[in-house]
């Protein structure tokens, strides 16, 4: 039985535009920490213990990919190769030989990667959660005890956790799962990919959600982001009407991306690795409007040679004949894995030598891989675009187009991920051939808000208008220099948020390849100026929640009319 006595309203950031209405059922706690008794077997046994558990979770995993299949098996595969990588047994290793037991030197090892991982900050720093689970199903499996993961009641329910790790996720029963709540994580973890990928009803980053009770009956709403708690009859009856109305609305459409009136909205798709090209063609994708080049990276010893880089920079050129793809140069922060990039601690790694700032301190790495891009598009037919990372001023701009040009590339812009930035795009502008607004840092700068951090998660949110001023402020300067002006954050793929985004100026939207179905359906309810008019209505709010809920009123007295 429910503890609320009223209805309650909680907030976070909603995945796609599903609404279900059911019973809480809660994740249980993680196993406890390892102790850190003295082993009383030789190094050399435990060894043999922790290798012998570190491939058996690989194989595990891998395998739960292989039969989740989807966007699901490239998120396992990479857990799988964290619970193979060298380095992190070398470290298991290291920390055996001082008398720890298995079970205490893997939870040590991967304490101490996840951290790394944290201070990359970015999408790496999101990843880090994906090694907590990896590091649970190892020390289980050194316990010979069961992995912490998702009940299997014999009823439907609504889950409440933390926050989810892949390997569930992956393999959710969609026949008893009805939505997803999570108190953590944003819209670019990975439980809101996987849920999107697979058309699950979530919202993440709700605060307040631990305190759902066993049992109690909540309404999620996906497409608002809040979650109704101890809702009454009248509330429940109508959100089961609106949930009828919704699924009984044509699927979407296909084609290129539009408005009602004709209005060109290219939708791109945001990839981590060539091998997922394929997917995202399939879904509809008209280019990549972001190609992360971290993978090449983050596991090497060395960076990785031009040629190494060409391979895979022509395996993705390749899958996109005559269409755009954007590269982002090398994203990563201080005091992280990559040694030969930077292995110096930083006190605040977010605020400090990070994306290209890091890469102008090491230039050669930054020459070979445009260089490599320049190879590679000398081999292809597609239109390759590249763009350095976490650029904060106009000399940085003209440093960066100056040496693509040097190396032979044709088309280069600049990430907008901090306010500065957006405050100086038209003089950015000037010089760069594009902008790219990575609304997941830019929210996380503008607001002081840690977009890993549980506690603040609330506030990282891209519908704040001081957000979306910064957004209206690149979009001008792009319309005025006919610059084209990209969103590759998660908040592209907000389907009512895309609408916003596109009348604050933005020509192009990218997202994961699982978001463009409905971001294409929602481009064509709306003409250009009501896209516009939803941006000011969004921008005369003074939060996230009054911006969005302001809209999507705007959208239902449209709908009347």
């Amino acid at each position: 039985m429910s503890t609320h006595t009223l209805t309650a309203r909680l907030h976070g950031a909603g995945i796609g535009r599903g609404l279900a209405v059911g019973r809480v059922l809660r994740m249980p706690d993680p196993l406890p920490e390892p102790a850190t008794t003295a082993s009383t077997l030789t190094a050399a046994a435990e060894l043999t213990r922790a290798s012998t558990a570190l491939a058996a979770t690989a194989v595990d995993i891998r395998d739960r990919g292989a039969r989740a299949g989807g966007a699901a098996r490239d998120v396992l595969e990479a857990q799988a190769f964290m619970a193979e990588d060298p380095t992190l047994e070398a470290d298991v290793e290291a920390r055996l030989e001082t008398g720890l037991t298995a079970e205490r030197a893997v939870y040590e090892a991967f304490a101490s990667f996840r951290d790394l991982l944290l201070n990359m900050g970015g999408y790496m720093g999101e990843r880090a959660t994906d090694l907590n689970d990896v590091s649970q199903r190892v020390v289980a499996h050194l316990q010979g005890v069961k992995a912490p993961g998702i009940p299997n009641p014999d009823y439907p329910f609504v889950l409440v956790a933390r926050d989810l790790a892949p390997a569930d996720t992956a393999l959710l029963d969609l026949d008893k799962v009805l939505a997803l709540i999570t108190s953590d994580g944003g819209p670019t973890s990975h439980t809101a990919i996987l849920a999107r990928d697979k058309a699950i009803v979530a919202v993440v980053g709700v605060s307040g959600a631990l305190e759902l009770a066993e049992g109690e009956t909540v309404i999620v709403d996906a497409s608002t982001g809040t979650v109704t708690s101890a809702p009454s009859a009248d509330e429940v009856a109508a959100a089961e009407t609106t949930r009828a109305e919704r699924l009984a609305r044509p699927a979407a459409p296909t084609g290129a991306g539009a408005l009602a009136d004709g209005t060109s909205i290219p939708l791109l798709a945001n990839l981590g690795s060539a091998d997922a090209a394929a997917d995202a063609v399939a879904k509809g994708a008209e280019g990549v409007g972001l190609f992360r080049t971290e993978f090449l990276f983050l596991d090497a010893q060395s960076a990785p040679t031009v040629e190494a880089q060409q391979e895979q920079y022509t395996r993705l050129l390749a899958a996109f004949p005559g269409k755009k793809v954007v590269v982002r140069a090398l994203d990563a922060g201080a005091d992280k894995p990559l040694s030969f990039l930077n292995d110096s601690a930083e006190e605040n790694p977010a605020l400090g030598l990070r994306g290209l700032r890091a890469l102008r301190a090491n230039e050669q790495i930054l020459r070979d891989q445009l260089t490599a891009l320049a190879n590679a598009d000398a081999e292809t037919e597609a239109d390759l675009w590249v763009m350095a990372p976490m650029v904060s001023t106009v000399e940085e701009t003209r440093y960066f187009t100056a040496l693509g040009r040097e190396l032979g590339l044709k088309t280069l812009g600049v990430m907008v991920e901090v306010p500065s930035a957006a405050l100086l795009a038209d003089r950015i502008l000037a010089d760069a051939d594009f902008a790219s607004i990575g609304t997941n840092d830019l929210t996380q700068y503008t607001l002081a808000a840690d977009r890993l951090l549980g506690s603040v998660a609330a506030l990282q949110d891209p519908w704040h208008p001081a957000v979306l001023r910064l957004v209206g402020e690149v979009g001008r300067a792009g319309q005025t220099l006919g610059k084209p002006v990209g969103v590759c954050g998660e908040a592209a793929a907000d389907p009512l948020l895309a609408v916003v985004l596109v009348g604050l100026g933005v020509t192009t939207l990218s997202m994961s390849p699982a978001a463009l179905s409905d971001v294409r359906a929602e481009l064509l309810l709306h003409t250009l100026d009501e896209a516009k008019a939803f941006a000011l209505t969004a921008l005369a709010a003074n939060s996230a929640f009054e911006a969005r809920a302001a809209v999507l009123e705007a959208q239902a007295a449209q709908r009347d009319t």
